[in-house]
């Protein structure tokens, strides 16, 4: 399943992309309630904490609605107003240095261990929704990202049972203050700026995707090819990042951990080259069978 969570009237609603359009969930089971004999989770929420009954569940109600027949709770998927994909993630952890020539582009040795470092939920920000870039830096950067969102509590897990506590995966922008990052040897104030978190636009069930370590990413900055990776070069795969966080710290569902980036950021340019991030710029991160992100950068 492709899930979505949008703002309407105030208040989140959470989607599901279908051929008729993208399903309103809980404007369905109020107009749909003798489909719902078995309780259906209406946020994205319940179904993390549901597992995979609750998952299963919202498929079966989500199959006997297309069957039932249309109705007002489909729309249009280019009317919607995005929410981050997981509006509430207990964590937002994050891979540094990850795919081999992100890492010689950089001149950093490859990591002996996966480097970890965190966002904050001010971070978060959704499809087509504007990253405002912060006063306090002038060297914005793009960072196109394979998000693994957690679905079972997992503590100590095995790199051989790592994928089994996934709940799915989303295509995300590790958008970095290059100025700010690079102050310190820690790297959180030039990653936790507002809006610097894009998800999106879907949390694509695991059930969808054979195999996480081997999609295309790629990034465009105003359509022009920046990044163009595979996730098979990532050095630490989704297996072993799943498995080694759980080794540091309990992993919920909805937790998030993005993997790292490809090659082609602006960082790893040539002096001369290094053009960051300005007012106006249209980034998008589009990763094989999860879909492409959009976002532009506005002056604060």
């Amino acid at each position: 399943m492709k899930l979505i969570t949008f703002e309407e009237a105030g208040s989140i609603h959470l989607g599901v992309q279908t051929e008729q359009g993208v399903l309103d969930v809980e404007a369905a089971i109020a107009d749909k309630p003798e489909l719902s004999l078995a309780p259906v989770p209406s946020t994205l929420r319940e179904v993390l904490n549901g597992g995979e009954a609750a998952l299963k569940a919202l498929q079966e109600f989500v199959n006997d609605v297309l069957v039932d027949g249309g109705g007002s709770y489909f729309k249009a998927e280019d009317s919607l107003s995005f929410g981050p994909c997981v509006p509430d993630p207990g964590k937002i952890i994050c891979i540094g240095l990850n795919y081999r020539r992100h890492a010689e582009e950089t001149g950093m040795p490859i990591p002996e261990y996966p480097i970890l470092f965190n966002k904050f939920s001010n971070a978060l920000n959704g499809h087509g929704v504007d990253v405002p870039l912060p006063r306090s830096s002038q060297k914005v950067d793009y960072e196109a990202e394979l998000g693994i969102v957690i679905g079972r509590t997992a503590k100590y897990v095995s790199e051989e049972e790592a994928l089994d506590y996934v709940f799915g995966y989303c295509t995300a922008n590790d958008l970095s203050a290059r100025d700010l990052q690079q102050r310190t040897s820690q790297w959180l104030a030039g990653k936790s700026c507002d809006k610097f978190s894009p998800i999106g636009p879907y949390l694509v069930s695991k059930d969808e995707i054979v195999d996480p370590n081997l999609l295309n990413i790629k990034c465009t900055v105003n359509g022009e090819l920046r990044q163009n990776s595979n996730t098979s070069d990532m050095i630490f795969n989704c297996q072993q990042i799943v498995s080694y966080v759980s080794q540091c710290m309990t992993l919920s569902p909805g937790d998030i951990i993005l993997t790292g980036t490809p090659e082609g950021v602006v960082l790893g340019y040539p002096p001369e080259q290094q053009f960051y991030l300005k007012h106006g710029d249209l980034v998008t991160i589009e990763i094989e069978q999860l879909g492409a992100l959009t976002n532009r950068m506005v002056s604060e």
